[in-house]
């Protein structure tokens, strides 16, 4: 027979190992934000560099490898928020453990638990802008396996905020590479 003490004690042990791990992995997610602001400023400086320089040498072959720098920064910055967005799922499970294991009945009769930092931030566009609701805020459920849900595995490249700037430094270089190869900046 168990002592309920040592019940209680394994609970609050379980509780307090989810929480650091919990607040581990914010951290972690925070880290990388880092990393893709640092990747999307090196991919900017060196397009309008390289750009700058082709029309500052009158070469327009420059222009092509503006375009192809912007491809690779695009690339690594999706690279790296494929690998940040693997930590999503297991904030998720920590969440809805958390719910399922230590809420707590509120007067109003709904419950309450904490973190809910992804669940929130899942539910919060209708709650900011309207439209209808993609679950209860207070009520984290588990993720869907993307494996088995196509409406979640779309392409990371194609993420407005993966793509800019990256997107039009490829484009702007292959437009004006097509255009010096059509001789619209003179003989180069």
């Amino acid at each position: 027979m168990t002592d309920r003490s040592t019940k209680d004690g394994d609970a609050d042990h379980l509780h307090d190992d989810l929480m650091r791990e919990y607040y581990q992995l914010v951290d972690i997610v925070a880290g990388f934000d880092q990393r893709l602001l640092t990747v999307k400023s090196w991919g900017v400086t060196f397009a309008l560099a390289t750009l700058g320089l082709g029309f500052q040498q009158d070469h327009y072959g420059l222009f092509l490898v503006a375009a192809a720098g912007g491809l690779a920064f695009w690339l690594i910055e999706a690279s790296i928020k494929t690998h940040q967005m693997r930590y999503y799922p297991r904030m998720g499970d920590i969440e809805v453990i958390a719910h399922t294991l230590y809420s707590r009945e509120l007067p109003d009769g709904t419950r309450a638990s904490a973190p809910l930092i992804d669940w929130s931030w899942f539910t919060a566009r209708p709650r900011v802008r309207g439209g209808q609701s993609k679950g209860d805020p207070r009520t984290p459920h588990a993720w869907a396996d993307i494996n088995t849900d196509p409406g979640r595995n779309r392409a990371v490249l194609l993420y407005p905020h993966v793509a800019l700037p990256h997107a039009i430094a490829v484009l702007l270089g292959v437009v004006l590479f097509v255009l010096g190869l059509g001789g619209a900046f003179g003989p180069i």
